[in-house]
């Protein structure tokens, strides 16, 4: 059996560009980064059509092993989606980098277990990413909502925890998270 890495290599990644014009999004309203990553023209959204048809999100899961489950999820369902005959696109953000590396939690059957922040924090924060891109986009407040934006809300949610100076801290990050002071309302 070829190893993860073995099968990864052995794929022929298809071009952004490629992928644009199978989706129907004119090449020249994509911006490139690199041959295999682009960003669309806001301009390109057809509000009539994004009122037709749904947006699914995939958020706070298990955490797996490999850290890979929404992933693997995200990508099941598109391909799963698209080979019955529906038209779907999936976004992936980049990983996460948690600032509490070694952080010890509850484990299962009692005790200690060791655990990542970005394991302990995961559900937490794409909860709260959640809610946000619902507030924002499904619910018509922000209809543009994008992942900076979101991690700029809930930075501004944000509340410095007391004994920490320093924020972003390699402790507790950015401190603990209020999602409604997040909401720019």
């Amino acid at each position: 059996m070829k190893s993860d890495i073995e099968i990864a290599r052995s794929i022929e990644l298809t071009k952004i560009k490629q992928i644009a014009r199978e989706t129907g999004i004119p090449v020249e309203h994509i911006s490139n980064y690199g041959r295999y990553i682009a960003k669309v023209d806001e301009n390109q959204i057809d509000e009539e059509k994004v009122q037709k048809n749904n947006l699914i999100l995939v958020t706070a899961i298990t955490p797996t092993k490999a850290g890979i489950g929404k992933t693997t999820v995200s990508i099941g369902l598109a391909l799963g989606l698209n080979k019955i005959g529906k038209k779907a696109i999936v976004a992936l953000r980049e990983p996460s980098l948690g600032p509490c590396f070694g952080m010890k939690g509850g484990a299962a059957g009692g005790g200690y277990a060791q655990f990542s922040g970005t394991s302990f924090a995961a559900p937490f924060a794409t909860g709260a990413a959640a809610l946000l891109m619902e507030w924002g986009i499904v619910r018509g407040n922000d209809p543009y909502l994008y992942g900076e934006k979101v991690k700029a809300y809930m930075r501004r949610g944000a509340r410095e925890l007391p004994g920490f100076d320093v924020y972003p801290n390699p402790q507790v990050g950015y401190g603990a998270l209020c999602v409604r002071d997040s909401l720019p309302i």
